[in-house]
């Protein structure tokens, strides 16, 4: 703790660039994988294949990944860039598999009611399915945001900055206060990132905090 109240405010520059290589991941992974999943999901062998391919990418080792992106799209092994190519493909591949799954969980009789009244299929997939698919979806969206927290740090192998740098410093220097600080920080910016991505699904479903007050007033 002492390492952290003495060198705070270069922790926080760290962790400006952490949330920084996490976050642009994540907004950029859900842009690609929430229309993606959407169109996928209604054609089984398509899925499929999204799916197969989703798993098989996330496979793959992140170490692996920094060495084979930078050749392939002209950048430097230590760009930040590398970084957030290779998160935005783990964050792709996670969502692109929660946004179908999400899409599933919403009630036939909702979908059967939304065709009744002449919702064609794209308005009802905006306007109805994605709407009361963010409950499930946030769940993922929880699991993602905290992977990429963590997943960030591995770019201080390569000399990326981020928390990682306070392990990989703190190793070299044999210096446990600083990879302590590290482990600190970035549980608490886990939490709190987990946190806010859960009140914000809460807040963009307010019609579940309405069903939670009436089967409570029910009771």
């Amino acid at each position: 703790m002492r390492y952290l109240i003495d060198n705070f405010s270069a922790v926080m520059d760290l962790t400006a660039t952490h949330l920084y290589l996490a976050l642009t991941p994540l907004l950029l992974g859900a842009a690609i994988a929430i229309p993606v999943g959407a169109l996928v999901r209604r054609i089984p062998w398509l899925r499929r294949v999204t799916v197969t391919t989703a798993e098989l990418a996330y496979t793959i080792p992140s170490l692996a990944l920094f060495v084979i992106i930078p050749p392939l799209v002209g950048i430097s092994t230590i760009d930040p860039l590398n970084v957030i190519i290779v998160l935005t493909i783990y964050s792709t591949a996670l969502l692109v598999i929660a946004v179908p799954a999400a899409l599933d969980a919403v009630p036939a009789n909702v979908l059967d009611a939304a065709e009744a009244i002449g919702y064609g299929p794209l308005r009802r997939t905006l306007t109805v399915e994605m709407p009361l698919a963010i409950p499930v979806f946030v769940s993922s969206l929880r699991v993602v945001v905290v992977t990429d927290i963590a997943a960030v740090s591995v770019g201080a192998v390569i000399g990326v900055g981020g928390l990682g740098t306070l392990f990989t410093q703190g190793y070299q220097r044999d210096y446990p206060d600083e990879i302590v600080a590290g482990v600190i920080v970035m549980l608490a910016l886990a939490l709190i990132s987990d946190r806010l991505v859960y009140l914000l699904g809460r807040w963009a479903t307010p019609w579940t905090r309405a069903d939670a007050r009436v089967t409570g007033g029910s009771r």
